[in-house]
């Protein structure tokens, strides 16, 4: 009997050694990686809605840290969570404390400006905007005319761009926000930004769901940058969706008079007969089912209004030309009377 009580106390005992050993070496690598100091100055920014796990992530992806997770640790213990969004540059010799403290305090060092994409620019409307406002227009018609496949490779790593159609052009995944860019940023930059933000908002969930309904997303950008230009709530949005989806669905066309804007580069409160005959395959009075791509970059509303459509009774709409109201009928005579009394 003493035989075996000493040997399970030898057992236990040394368990115990192993364990603070074990302890200890976790304590030692957490102080150094705390103490981990920047080799070089590191230009980091930080998108609003970023978890502090993917934060901690690219930190150490870019050279910031030693540990994301001792980064995390670090942060609890010490009740500093609240990271501020923004672009950062940590300067050489910085460890982890030294950023979470610049995190917390929302410390930035570069001088930035602000650059506004609205939701619905098309690509040579993103371009405009940029050059009249005399911001980032060095290699930015380049850029913004190239196939993804001929993108530089800072593009590659976006997955979502991979499943694009071999032809696609970056129109429908430039994120519309408001970016805060370093003064002497170029285009590349921007775009890089803008692609990251459409992959922290256009999240797992969302293409989840769209797989589930056996859709793409190319085809759900598509379907997004027309409602972004046929009506402007969110539950019209929805409704239109669910409209479109509907004709897709039951063999009729589309007839959206958003693809016929974007063709002519004019908007009218109603198009002519003429008009709705123009040959172009992106001319949905014409050709059945979506237009070839995005008409143009849609906000995240036209986005989710596109995955989830609201279902209805209507197969017809129109914009009053006088207050902007979408009026809805469910028959062609509804239609027809409608468009007799708002679109004189």
């Amino acid at each position: 009997m003493n035989y075996y009580i000493s040997y399970f106390m030898k057992k236990f005992l040394y368990s115990i050694v192993v364990l603070i050993v074990i302890l200890f070496s976790l304590f030692v690598y957490y102080q150094l990686s705390l103490g981990y100091k920047i080799k070089q100055d590191i230009k980091f920014n930080i998108i609003e809605g970023e978890s502090i796990g993917q934060i901690a992530e690219n930190l150490k992806q870019a050279g910031a840290v030693k540990s994301s997770l001792f980064l995390k640790i670090y942060a609890r213990l010490a009740n500093k969570t609240k990271w501020q969004a923004g672009d950062y540059v940590f300067q050489t010799g910085n460890n982890a404390k030294d950023i979470v403290r610049r995190l917390v305090k929302g410390e930035a060092d570069f001088e930035e400006k602000n650059i506004l994409i609205k939701e619905g620019l098309r690509l040579k409307e993103i371009s405009a905007y940029l050059k009249d406002n005399n911001l980032l227009n060095d290699n930015c018609d380049k850029l913004l005319s190239s196939k993804i496949s001929q993108l530089p490779a800072e593009f590659d790593g976006y997955d979502f761009l991979k499943k694009a159609p071999k032809n696609a052009s970056l129109e429908g995944y430039l994120f519309p926000d408001t970016y805060r860019v370093f003064v002497d940023a170029d285009c590349q930059d921007l775009l890089l930004k803008m692609l990251d933000n459409f992959s922290a908002k256009v999240g797992a969930d969302l293409l989840a769901e769209i797989k589930k309904q056996n859709k793409s997303l190319y085809e759900i950008l598509t379907m997004a940058s027309l409602l972004e230009k046929e009506v402007k709530s969110e539950e019209d949005m929805k409704i239109v969706a669910g409209v479109f989806w509907d004709r897709i669905t039951n063999g009729q066309r589309l007839e959206s008079c958003a693809t016929l804007a974007y063709i002519l580069g004019e908007n009218k409160p109603q198009y002519s007969l003429a008009d709705t005959q123009i040959d172009s395959p992106y001319n949905t009075y014409r050709n059945d089912g979506l237009p070839p791509s995005p008409i143009n970059n849609p906000g995240l509303k036209a986005i989710k209004a596109a995955i989830y459509p609201t279902k209805t009774d209507y197969n017809f709409f129109l914009s009053r030309p006088d207050t902007g109201a979408t009026v809805f009928a469910k028959t062609f005579e509804e239609h027809k009377a409608n468009k007799a009394k708002y679109l004189k």
